[in-house]
């Protein structure tokens, strides 16, 4: 699924020319997978919220393979539109009731590992599919790369089969809340604000990573096996910088904010003026990487802390909140393309996106300082 999310960076320019599309138009798939993301979190977790949790797993699970193969087959960039939606619907359920696993399996204070281990996934999808997807696409067609995606799906299904336990989780032999309760938790000032810096930060690091394949082509004028490489480097450096934040995020998330978000701030600009000196591209992919994700998954796991009277729903706000930023992210850094700014314009609105976040997260320091607890029901900030 991770893999599905990010794969349109490497496969962008070809997709588009087989489409009929130009690449900015093409960049809408991105914000169409992220719309149903976000529609699809609450609706799919409000619907699964009272079911075991491998059943509801594995229906989404091959919903996506499904919509996969149709992805693989149609000449129409409409349909491909509604593929990429369809297919968010069941990977937004699959993601929601993961991330509330995730977080019920473990101890209040091991939320952020947890999370880490399960978003560790994603990242090693930039790291290996992502790039491996751009070399099936090299080799034969973009639509390869779709076909091989639902096969995959077979043998996740296993994994879910053998690996999530047949009975319910932990947190659901209690009686949980209403849904009206949970839902009411979206009324409180701390949520919404610690939301709204995930959706910034997120969208800053998909405008410029859905993006990034026009900028290695031409800008830095690696060629086409140069994608993957600059893939590979990105991916590692998320893998890299969610590991290392998933030790900290618990107990110092004020720390992570405080270092990783000036340095991403700092490093868009850098990769605007460099882009067109692979010496430096290519590190700095590595160190934005990292950033990003150390900074983003913080936040997530923050959403998940002060979501913790929804216990059912917390994972859809998480998932919401990450994917209104990679709707939004793609559609402004689209709009620079035809700009004087050219390739290099999604990397400047990256750091405009970055430097708001920060500015918000200065004003209210007490939703991710360390040891910032969730407020009562009836708290909240202004924002």
């Amino acid at each position: 699924m991770g893999t599905s999310e990010f794969m349109l960076a490497g496969l962008l320019p070809a997709l588009a020319s087989d489409l009929g599309v130009p690449v900015g138009t093409a960049g809408v798939l991105t914000s169409a997978f992220a719309v149903g993301m976000v529609a699809g979190a609450p609706l799919v977790a409000a619907l699964a919220r009272d079911r075991p949790r491998r059943p509801s797993l594995l229906v989404f699970l091959l919903a996506f393979a499904a919509a996969h193969v149709v992805g693989a087959v149609t000449t129409s960039f409409p349909v491909m539109v509604v593929v990429r939606v369809v297919a968010a619907l069941a990977n937004a359920g699959f993601l929601a009731v993961a991330l509330t696993a995730a977080a019920s399996m473990v101890p209040p204070a091991r939320k952020g590992r947890a999370l880490a281990v399960l978003l560790g996934g994603t990242t090693l999808a930039t790291v290996a599919g992502v790039p491996g997807g751009a070399v099936l696409g090299t080799l034969l067609g973009w639509r390869a790369t779709f076909l091989a995606v639902a096969v995959l799906c077979v043998p996740a299904a296993l994994g879910v089969l053998l690996g999530v336990p047949a009975g319910r989780a932990r947190a659901d032999a209690v009686a949980h809340p209403s849904l009206r309760a949970e839902l009411a938790q979206l009324a409180r000032g701390r949520l919404v604000l610690v939301m709204l810096l995930t959706a910034l930060v997120n969208a800053a690091t998909f405008g410029a990573f859905t993006f990034l394949a026009p900028v290695v082509t031409g800008t830095a004028g690696l060629g086409t096996w140069g994608i993957s490489v600059a893939l590979v480097l990105f991916g590692a450096g998320s893998f890299a910088g969610v590991t290392a934040a998933g030790r900290l995020t618990d107990r110092r998330p004020g720390l992570v904010v405080a270092v990783a978000g000036p340095l991403l701030l700092a490093g868009w600009p850098a990769l605007a003026l460099l882009a067109g000196e692979p010496a430096a591209l290519l590190p700095l992919l590595f160190v934005q990487g990292a950033l990003s994700f150390a900074l983003g998954s913080t936040l997530i796991t923050r959403v998940l802390h002060e979501a913790a009277h929804a216990p059912t729903m917390a994972g859809s706000y998480a998932t919401a909140s990450l994917n209104i930023g990679a709707a939004a992210g793609p559609v402004a850094a689209a709009a620079t393309l035809p700009t004087p700014l050219g390739d290099r314009g999604p990397f400047w609105t990256a750091a405009v996106l970055v430097a708001v976040s920060l500015f918000a997260a200065s004003a209210f320091r007490e939703v991710v300082a360390p040891g910032a607890a969730p407020a009562p029901a009836g708290e909240s900030v202004h924002v």
